[in-house]
């Protein structure tokens, strides 16, 4: 499996097992914008199509089995989730976006939630988009990068169930998928290489995303 492969110091790559291996529980599901904590923590996003892995992805890089629940129901996340990640950074487990077996209706309502959510949030540092390395990107994730790159929120591509693909596939993938980021402008050029079933790609991405506390 083709991988991308970023140089994290010693010292940073600890600082995110730390992080990632401290406490992390449950804070609130919000299903109104009025519903949101205070933002005196720092919070990274989590998003994705329906069915993208991103339960298994946050079990996984959390080191827990039943962080987040896993369904093969695609959209089976309703809510907001808030987690909270030591003392300092909120976690936020977003509705998939895309098919979800729900009514229109009930699609609307998330897909207002959740932009409403990226557009006002200061204290949001990062979206990590999941995109099911199987497919790479589609026109629903390209209309959420759009959104992010016109609100100026940062985010970042996670390819999810690279498992699943075969070396030359997920090497074609991973050179289609940044030289889509290139011209972005509030992408981070690193895209992360992941399986949740396999443990493939945490320690990188746990050394990432912890770099965001001390930025």
């Amino acid at each position: 499996m083709a991988q991308n492969t970023p140089s994290f110091t010693h010292e940073a790559l600890e600082r995110g097992r730390k992080l990632f291996a401290g406490p992390c529980d449950f804070l609130r599901g919000v299903v109104d914008i009025a519903g949101l904590p205070s933002d005196e923590r720092i919070e990274i996003a989590f998003a994705g199509r329906s069915n993208v892995g991103k339960s298994s992805l946050l079990n996984a890089l959390t080191n827990r089995n039943a962080l987040a629940r896993t369904s093969n129901t695609p959209g089976r996340t309703r809510e907001l989730n808030f987690f909270t990640l030591g003392d300092e950074m909120h976690l936020v487990d977003l509705p998939g976006y895309g098919y979800a077996r729900v009514s229109r209706k009930q699609v609307h309502h998330w897909t207002g939630l959740i932009k409403d959510y990226l557009r006002g949030r200061a204290c949001l540092r990062r979206v990590c988009v999941l995109i099911d390395a199987r497919h790479g990107l589609k026109k629903n994730d390209l209309d959420i990068l759009d959104m992010l790159d016109i609100a100026a929120v940062p985010y970042q591509i996670i390819l999810t169930k690279a498992d699943k693909v075969k070396t030359k596939e997920m090497s074609q993938t991973l050179a289609s998928t940044e030289a889509a980021l290139a011209k972005r402008p509030a992408a981070h050029p690193l895209v992360h290489v992941t399986s949740s079933e396999k443990k493939i790609g945490f320690e990188n991405l746990r050394a990432d995303l912890a770099q965001i506390l001390i930025q």
